[in-house]
């Protein structure tokens, strides 16, 4: 008898539910009936992993500043806890913080490879920047002082700490534990004094002593205290509080800076009074008085030089009669007193010198200024005091940032091209030397999947300012038609840019379009071509269309026909209609007069919607352009518009509704919009981060900062995006009179895309036709009927027309592309750079005049039976469409709970991919066609709307987002780059020997002069001051050990790069060694030699014959 086994029926069952199982989850996918060709498909899983790769921009919010004069690297820290490390250019380092906490003072240790960094919550931490990664070994917590001041000296390993009580204590930086060792203020100061002295502002050992520690107090009490004797030297007073303090490196002289302006120059052994008082920028009065007080001077620098007067270099001290005047830093030398303006704050400067020995002539070469926006290095060897051209991406911000887009695996001769354009732009007047901050060591580019470098480096190449077209308006009464936005009137909104043939095309806040042309020849535009566009409808009420019977289309007001219309040298520029309402006016005036167009990009075209009844236009929403098409298209709430920019025409000028004819689901009916001023709703960054900053006119529609003359809707859009935002629950649209209550009336257009393609069911060969996307889930298809190609495309019309073809979605559509049968990308059709400016020979023209627009896709060669798929994806889900048939091969439904920000269709390892960014702080990437989920990360949530409005991921595994408004983080969602990542950084540590001590000298050595050394170890050590109170500060190990041993793990082309030059050094010191023995072997035979010839001189005389 056969027998029964158990517990192969449970297996049985489980692989019988598991396949269905699966099978259900692939009918999910791929609907029933529509089945479609396998396309293998290459990506998986593993091949996906997220990181941050590398920050750009300037540091936010700069709080401290610290530079390394061996090793040539300059710190940075913020008043978000974060650290920026700078070396030469192309060497940049971000970290950060866990606390947050503002970075209150950094220190360096000097030619170590590290730092220690003092933060606002009383913690000192210390970074080892020996790993292409920087770490934190060691942290100390005070838990009963609040730290106010530190100091390193060179080579040296204790680290002196004031605090706000006036004490200060003594940190071993190799142990990070505190020594027994105290400076009580109570001790420090005069015994006879009743007040407190203040917090420690200055720490400082004399140059020449470093036995005698000089502290200065903010009460304007300086003491100089003997480590040895543990008591005051010398106290000296003065009547003004101070702000810093700085030797003179002979350790006679020491001079403060006051909070009345004033600098007071010491001689340490007369405490009574100061050897001299200035008052850099008061007013000398009469009859010897005291001059009129000024600013506080927040910082002074006393620096000497072997050959000339020394350098006193300050910051502060202006008048306060000079209101409105720049802050200013002040260079005396000798006699003369140069005041340098700054365009912003003046954070801290440091002044950067030969010499790392603070007991020998500093001899300074530069000042590097950190402002509250931008860092400015000054050279003090030229005169003028010109400044270094800044080799580092600092200027992203330079106006606030409202848009990003990034490209990757741009044609070769593009970089060059904008290069070579950029050059000309670049300020004259820079100092001739190089940039000083040049330490560390290039990070190289990695080779990525055999075809493609990945570097960690970013340079600025061209600027283009689009306000040159528009007359500059002078003050508020003469800018009526642009009070439609809180923000800069000219702001960017949308970029559309084909690399290949260098055609750009920007949409601003003011309902504004241009197209730009790139030349490498300047030319004079004697009138600027522009349309304008009345984009709004008012239309009697239709009945809802009933049975098959269609109804006409409604004729728009002022609208053009979807037919071509001839073009229009001079719009019509009337102020307002009958009834006194402004009517037909742009928001801005183009200049009528000639423009002086540099080598670069250049004006096409501008397109401006205009007001229309007192209606003012709306945002434009979505952008696109194509230049084997000649076409440019845009659209708002109100509907959309195609513009051939060849022609200077418009093709197509049509209400969202109307796009539909006879088959709006909605069954809507088209009524005017209300008449109100449109809300600031759609302000384009969050550039305040909690602070008001004059300078930027941007807001966020979350700021929560609205204009007095807001309307109740904008207050309504405002308190719906802050609602929406908590629960993720709302379907983003850039338009900013979508509201809740108005979504279904108001439509707009979120996505256009230009391509060849199956156009309709029946089509049996692909043709050039737009893809429209628009908030309510809804794909449109409109034909484009191209004329031929040369001057019959600029003699006949585009015929323009909608085909029929409708698709759902559910959300906003984001992003569209297409695939051919074996899963390629096919890119939109594109036409070729070349110089239009220049005179073409006749060959040349019948060349022009064969030619046609041509797609460069795979469909245009493919045969007629081979089919295509659509990729369309939207807030909420992504499709692959099957063209001709438009059956949907493909279905994934991305969030539920939340909804789409960005998503793009990109190329990793030679496949393709759609990657999303949610507003739940997910990124996700999933398979295509087949939209299988690859990777779901938690990244970060929408914190704000910046994030929003500049997340864009782009080919190659690269993503990247405007992290503050200074800053650019890149990031990459491909494991390969990850895995290579720790090769591609640059190093921040390279060995350097340490320059030479100076030299004591002859008399100085024999009589004792010179610098006095101490002997730290013995005195701060455990055997002779003993433990420090355990419960003053918490020794807290960090993460660094275990990170340098995964730095050096990764990076052992690195380390062996350094063992060889250590070998290399070490065989060069040998061969010295070396040298010097067989030196003195000769020396010492030569003096055997002579020695026994005078033996033998000598040897038979009498003494008294010597």
């Amino acid at each position: 008898m056969r027998k029964f086994n158990i517990r192969k029926v449970l297996d049985g069952l489980t692989a019988g539910s598991s396949s269905a199982s699966q099978q259900q989850q692939q009918q999910q996918q791929h609907p029933a009936g529509t089945r479609e060709p396998e396309i293998q498909e290459t990506l998986q899983s593993e091949h996906f992993q997220l990181c941050k790769t590398v920050r750009h921009g300037f540091p936010y919010q700069p709080s401290a500043l610290a530079f390394d004069p061996v090793q040539k690297i300059l710190a940075v820290g913020t008043q978000t806890g974060a650290l920026r490390l700078f070396g030469r250019p192309g060497v940049e380092c971000y970290c950060q913080h866990d606390s947050g906490a503002a970075v209150i003072q950094l220190q360096f240790l000097i030619n170590e490879g590290a730092l220690v960094s003092a933060l606002a919550d009383d913690t000192l931490h210390l970074w080892n920047l020996r790993q292409k990664r920087p770490a934190i070994l060691h942290s100390l917590k005070f838990c009963r002082e609040r730290v106010t001041f530190c100091h390193l000296p060179f080579q040296s390993k204790w680290l002196y700490v004031g605090t706000e009580r006036g004490n200060i204590h003594i940190v071993n930086v190799e142990s990070f534990t505190l020594s027994g060792y105290v400076i009580m203020w109570n001790k420090a100061i005069e015994l006879s004094s009743k007040s407190h002295p203040g917090p420690v502002v200055h720490i400082s050992d004399n140059p020449m002593d470093e036995g005698k520690l000089l502290i200065g107090f903010e009460s304007g009490t300086v003491v100089l205290w003997d480590l040895k004797s543990k008591k005051a030297d010398y106290r000296y007073t003065y009547d003004e509080a101070i702000h810093s303090v700085a030797w003179h490196h002979e350790g006679k002289q020491f001079i403060c800076s006051h909070s009345d302006g004033t600098l007071t120059i010491w001689n340490v052994r007369s405490p009574a009074k100061p050897m001299q008082t200035i008052t850099p920028h008061g007013k000398q009065l009469k009859d010897g008085k005291k001059p009129e007080p000024c600013k506080p001077i927040l910082k002074v620098e006393f620096k000497t030089t072997r050959s000339g007067e020394p350098f006193i270099i300050l910051s502060g001290g202006l008048s306060y009669d000079t209101v409105g005047r720049r802050p200013c830093l002040t260079v005396m030398h000798g006699k003369s007193t140069a005041v340098l303006e700054m365009d912003y704050s003046i954070v801290d400067f440091l002044t950067l010198c030969e010499t790392p020995y603070p007991n020998d002539f500093q001899e300074p070469y530069a000042v590097v200024v950190l402002l509250e926006k931008d860092l400015v290095l000054i050279d003090l060897a030229q005169n003028g005091y010109p400044i270094f051209e800044n080799p580092y991406p600092l200027s992203i911000h330079e106006s606030p940032v409202t848009c990003c887009e990034y490209f990757a695996g741009c044609p070769g001769d593009l970089i060059p091209a904008l290069y070579s354009v950029g050059a000309r732009q670049k300020r004259q007047g820079y100092s001739k030397k190089e940039w000083p901050i040049n330490g560390g060591n290039w990070g190289l580019g990695v080779q990525i999947s055999n075809k493609c470098f990945f570097l960690v480096t970013l340079q600025v190449l061209y600027k283009l300012k689009t306000s040159k077209v528009f007359e500059k308006s002078r003050n508020k009464d003469d800018r009526p038609n642009t009070d439609i936005v809180d923000e800069d009137p000219y702001a960017i909104q949308i970029i559309s840019w084909c690399p290949e043939s260098r055609m750009l095309c920007i949409a601003g806040v003011s309902a504004h379009v241009i197209i730009y042309r790139f030349s490498k020849q300047e030319v004079i535009t004697e009138v600027i071509p522009m349309l304008e566009v009345r984009l709004l409808y008012e239309i009697n009420d239709v009945e809802s269309p009933e049975g098959e019977q269609a109804p006409p289309l409604p004729t728009p007001v002022g609208g053009a026909t979807p037919q071509p219309i001839p073009p229009q040298s001079h719009p019509s520029t009337s102020s307002s209609s009958s009834d006194g309402l402004r009517d037909n006016v742009p928001c801005l005036k183009v200049k009528n007069s000639p423009l002086k167009q540099s080598p670069g990009y250049q004006t096409e075209l501008v397109i401006q919607l205009v007001w229309v009844g007192g209606e003012p236009p709306q945002q434009i929403t979505s952008l696109a352009v194509n230049s084997s098409y000649g076409l440019v298209v845009f659209g708002n709430c109100n509907g959309i518009a195609m513009v051939d920019y060849l022609q200077k025409a418009v093709l197509l000028n049509l209400g969202t509704i109307e796009l539909y004819g006879s088959n709006d689901p909605y069954r809507r009916e088209p009524r005017s919009p209300r008449k109100s001023r449109q809300p600031s709703g759609a302000g384009l960054c969050d550039i305040s981060e909690g602070t008001v900053v004059p300078e930027d006119r941007c807001k966020s529609p979350t700021s929560g900062s609205s204009s007095p003359h807001n309307s109740d809707d904008e207050q309504k859009m405002n308190n719906f995006i802050e609602k929406d935002i908590k629960d993720n629950s709302f379907s983003r649209s850039r338009s900013s009179s979508v509201t809740s209550i108005d979504k279904e009336s108001r439509e707009a257009i979120s996505a256009l895309h230009f391509c060849e393609t199956f156009t309709r069911k029946a089509d049996s060969s692909p043709s050039p036709c737009l893809w429209v996307g628009t908030t309510l889930g809804t794909v449109l298809v409109i034909a484009l009927n191209l004329p031929p190609g040369g001057e019959q495309r600029l003699l006949q019309p585009v015929i323009v027309s909608p085909s029929g073809t409708i698709l759902r979605l559910k959300g906003a559509i984001l992003r569209m592309a297409f695939l051919d049968t074996t899963g390629c990308l096919v890119p939109p059709a594109y036409e070729s750079w070349r110089e239009h400016n220049v005179p073409e020979e006749k060959d040349e023209k019948e060349k022009l005049k064969k030619r046609r627009p041509v797609s460069v896709s795979p469909s245009s060669s493919q045969e007629i039976s081979e089919n295509q798929y659509a990729v369309i994806c939207s807030e909420k889900q992504a499709k692959v469409i099957s063209l001709p048939t438009q059956n949907c091969a493909y279905k994934q439904n991305i969030t539920e709970t939340s909804f789409v920000l960005r998503g793009d269709i990109v190329a990793l390892s030679n496949s393709i991919c759609l990657a999303c960014f949610c507003a739940n702080g997910h990124i996700m990437t999933f398979s295509l066609p087949s939209l299988r989920p690859l990777l779901d990360v938690y990244y970060l949530p929408l914190t704000n709307m910046r994030i929003a409005r500049t997340f864009c991921f782009t080919n190659n595994g690269q993503a990247l987002y405007l992290v503050s408004p200074t800053e650019i983080q890149r990031l990459t969602y491909s494991q390969e780059t990850c895995e290579n990542l720790q090769e591609m950084l640059g190093e921040l540590f390279t060995p350097v020997e340490a320059p030479e001590a100076p030299n004591r000298g002859f008399f100085k050595g024999l009589f004792g002069g010179g610098a006095q050394s101490l002997d730290r170890e013995e005195l701060f050590g455990e055997s002779s001051s003993g433990k420090a109170s355990r419960s003053l500060a918490q020794h807290i190990p960090g993460p660094g050990g275990i990170e340098g041993v995964k730095g050096a793990a990764s990076g052992v082309v690195g380390e062996l790069a350094r063992a060889r030059l250590a070998l290399d050094e070490r065989g060069q010191k040998l061969g010295d060694l070396e040298e010097r023995t067989a030196a003195m072997l000769s020396s010492a035979d030569s003096f055997s030699k002579h020695a026994h010839e005078m033996m033998l001189k000598y040897k038979d005389k009498k003494w008294y014959q010597f």
